[in-house]
């Protein structure tokens, strides 16, 4: 019987790629644009292997897959796929944890250099009021007195400490499962949550989302943020409790915050961080270069390739 490859849902504009390796494997290819849990599946109905992006990968999803059968996470995060029930069900899971790094980390030093800066501030003032002091937006540090601390120190967490310390600026670290010497070869020292919080002037998130990680920018983690800091969030948007950050840059405590994700995706048009002052939203954007797409499609068509050869997976998840 013809083996079946699918892509649930894409944000590239293309699947060349992926259709190419189906192809050359003698397989059917079918492309969706999954949105729920209903449309996911009836697209993964009877396939091989299915390339996803968000589409809700849940154990009703996988049992309509073959036996056996492949699903392939384009990116790094691999939360809307039910691992245990993958586990049970016998589906091997892969994502492409190394596509994009650089280009996350890009992005999440210029969210940070920004705001930093208080340029985003500067900006919204003289639109709104004509012109504005220097002194208007509140202190500004110098980067060379500046500290930013990362809450996770994978690849793009390390990336962005690359980034940040040749401006100056002291990187500090917060990650239970921190490689000591590798952090240390970056420049970052690994602290404590508290006293990362208390000193940071910036915080960039890098962590996964897990049960121990959700929510873990909450009223109380924000209460103990040194006043006028800024957050950027590039990794998930469950990292942060959409709320309790509203509110804290209501109240001035927190200078600014940079989400390229939220929970939910996307943001609800009445969610109070639309209009919670100092805040810059991107649409989980990060990821997004054409270096990055070329590389994440790639990736991810020769990682099929090597489950329709029957050959080990480079990124096996489960």
């Amino acid at each position: 019987m013809t083996r079946l490859v699918v892509v649930t849902d894409q944000a590239f504009g293309g699947v060349e790629r992926e259709a190419a390796i189906a192809a050359g494997f003698g397989a059917r290819f079918a492309e969706h644009h999954c949105r729920t849990e209903k449309e996911t599946i009836a697209a993964v109905a009877g396939a091989s292997v299915a390339f996803v992006n968000f589409a809700p990968i849940t154990e009703s999803v996988l049992e309509r897959l073959k036996p056996e059968a492949l699903v392939i996470r384009y990116g790094i995060g691999v939360d809307n796929v039910d691992l245990d029930a993958a586990r049970r069900l016998g589906v091997s899971v892969a994502n492409v944890p190394d596509y994009g790094s650089d280009t996350v980390a890009d992005h999440a030093a210029a969210s940070l250099l920004a705001l930093l800066r208080r340029i985003p501030h500067y900006d919204r003032a003289i639109r709104a009021d004509g012109w504005t002091l220097p002194t208007d937006v509140g202190p500004v540090v110098g980067f060379g007195s500046t500290t930013v601390g990362l809450v996770g120190t994978g690849r793009i967490g390390l990336a962005l400490a690359g980034r940040l310390v040749p401006f100056g600026i002291r990187v500090i670290a917060h990650d239970p499962y921190a490689d000591a010497d590798l952090t240390a070869a970056a420049g970052v020292e690994l602290v404590g949550l508290d006293e990362l919080l208390t000193s940071s002037h910036g915080i960039s998130l890098h962590a996964p989302l897990t049960d121990e990680t959700r929510r873990l920018i909450n009223a109380d983690t924000l209460a103990r943020m040194r006043p006028g800091a800024v957050l950027v969030n590039t990794a998930r948007g469950g990292l942060v409790d959409s709320l309790a950050l509203a509110g804290s840059l209501e109240r001035g405590h927190l200078a600014g915050a940079a989400l390229d994700v939220m929970e939910p995706e996307p943001l609800p048009l009445d969610s109070p961080l639309r209009t919670a002052p100092g805040v810059v939203l991107t649409p989980h954007a990060a990821f997004y270069s054409d270096d990055s797409l070329a590389a994440l499609q790639r990736l991810a068509a020769e990682e099929a390739g090597r489950y329709l050869a029957g050959q080990p997976l480079r990124c096996r998840v489960v």
